[in-house]
């Protein structure tokens, strides 16, 4: 067995739920400090058939970081960050959190910002390509991941970047991904970095990364823009993606999230029925200029105008994001009540299918509030049942909608991944001959399939432990 394996039950527990809320089992739990040890622990799971699934900070919604069986292995040791230029180096353990503080006093800032940024580890981001608001402005993860230090399912460590080729032998699967935004399988890549990144952890386990910081925007500004109807609002969408505004984010709120809202900021008008949220950079001279268009687009998409906040400085920002964390409290306080978990979509699909799901979103007759980032048409449908039946319909429309999206040209996951919740559905997007191509990869770097055994894949059928 390896140095350092915790078999206690009480300790192990604390490592055996994710934010999907569903619970696994495993035989040990293991809390390694560097690659070294990562490296021995994978040679000796490869040698005993005893299967791994890498814990970090369990933010995932889709079960990844929850054994079934085997050993955990906690990042929690992988620590370290060091800023050098416009590059900082750090731990997989790592907070982004602690990246955007550290980044900030010295005047820069990372642009991914996953809803859980202050509590999630960089590791995890890696591990599924993670995303959030800003991707409307500046894309996923991997754009701003310049090198990992990565150990292989054979125990092998080797640092990465795009120079560094995938080897010969590694059958990289040949699919094209839908063209949306999209976390879902493995990237049809030409070198080792993009294909290890949002591979959830199925190859390799990332254990340091340098990521590419930006400097900070002088002067950042937001808009809740309210509008009387949904279609009044997705007028405002369009023309806030249009060629011009240029904001960072644009995020979508629903009816039902306006209630929640009011149950915590009661002065919110009883005619708005959509609020629109965007953030837009600019510099001090040009502000005055960049809020006056604002409110000229509000105005023409019939917005109510009176009822518009405006956030340009500390306090004021403070107080939308009070707003828009008063969403997820309401969720979590309704599922509370509820005693069933949620059931959430990950979607995203083309332009020209926005309004289609939008409306199909609407019609959905079961409890539920939907917001997410419409500027890329990706938005999370929160079911919320209230009994084991419910719970089993959530999914029937679940999967009705996943359809729909799919023949829109949309995508299983769009940020969070697949994991284990949302293995089942892979095939549906990429067909039996890509399943086989994932396959063919997982067995050519893990043929014992050591890592994440039953996340992204179905695991194989194995008398291992």
């Amino acid at each position: 067995m390896p140095a350092g394996l915790i078999s206690d039950p009480g300790v192990i527990a604390g490592y055996l739920r994710d934010a999907s809320n569903t619970c696994g089992h495993a035989i040990g739990l293991l809390r390694p400090g560097s690659a070294s040890e990562i490296a021995e622990i994978f040679v000796q799971a490869q040698a005993q058939g005893i299967a791994i699934t890498v814990s970090a900070e369990r933010t995932s919604t889709t079960g990844g970081p929850v054994p079934h069986g085997g050993w955990v292995l906690s990042t929690e040791g992988l620590s370290g960050l060091r800023i050098q230029g416009d590059q900082v180096r750090v731990g997989a353990a790592v907070r982004l959190g602690e990246i955007q503080q550290a980044a900030g006093e010295q005047g820069l800032f990372y642009p991914p910002d996953p809803t859980s940024w202050e509590s999630c580890s960089v590791g995890g981001t890696i591990a599924c390509n993670a995303s959030g608001a800003r991707s409307f402005c500046y894309g996923p993860t991997r754009p701003w991941v310049l090198s990992v230090e990565v150990v292989w399912a054979d125990g092998r460590v080797q640092e990465v970047d795009r120079e560094t080729p995938v080897p010969a032998d590694w059958p990289v699967p040949e699919w094209t991904p839908p063209r949306v935004k999209n976390a879902t399988g493995f990237f049809p890549a030409d070198n080792l970095l993009d294909l290890i990144i949002g591979s959830e952890g199925t190859l390799g386990l990332v254990t340091a990364a340098t990521l590419r910081l930006l400097p900070l925007p002088e002067q950042v500004f937001s808009v809740l823009a309210l509008f009387p109807d949904r279609q009044r609002g997705l007028n405002f969408v369009q023309l806030a993606r249009s060629e011009g505004s240029k904001p960072r984010l644009i995020e979508w709120y629903d009816s039902n999230c306006l209630e929640l809202i009011r149950a915590r900021i009661p002065e919110l008008p009883a005619q708005a029925q959509v609020a629109v949220w965007i953030e837009q950079e600019t510099d001090l001279e040009n502000e005055d200029n960049a809020i006056m268009a604002w409110a000229d687009r509000i105005a023409a998409c019939g917005g109510l105008e009176e009822h518009t906040l405006l956030a340009c400085d500390p306090s004021s920002l403070q107080k939308l994001l009070h707003i828009r964390h008063a969403i997820p409290a309401g969720i979590n306080e309704q599922v509370a009540r509820n005693g069933m978990p949620k059931v959430g979509t990950d979607f995203s699909v083309p332009d020209a299918g926005l309004e289609e799901m939008m409306a199909a979103y609407d019609a959905v007759e079961m409890d539920h509030v939907l917001f997410g980032h419409v500027g890329d048409n990706h938005l999370h449908l929160n079911l919320l049942p209230t009994s084991p039946l419910e719970l089993e319909q959530a999914w029937v429309i679940w999967g009705a909608l996943y359809d729909l999206a799919l023949s829109l040209g949309g995508t299983l996951s769009a940020e969070h991944g697949v994991g284990k919740v949302k293995a089942a559905y892979l095939r549906k997007l990429i067909g039996d001959e890509g399943i086989q191509e994932f396959v063919a990869l997982k067995r050519a770097v893990d043929p014992a399939w050591i890592l994440g055994r039953g996340t992204l894949l179905a695991a194989p059928m194995t008398t291992s432990v």
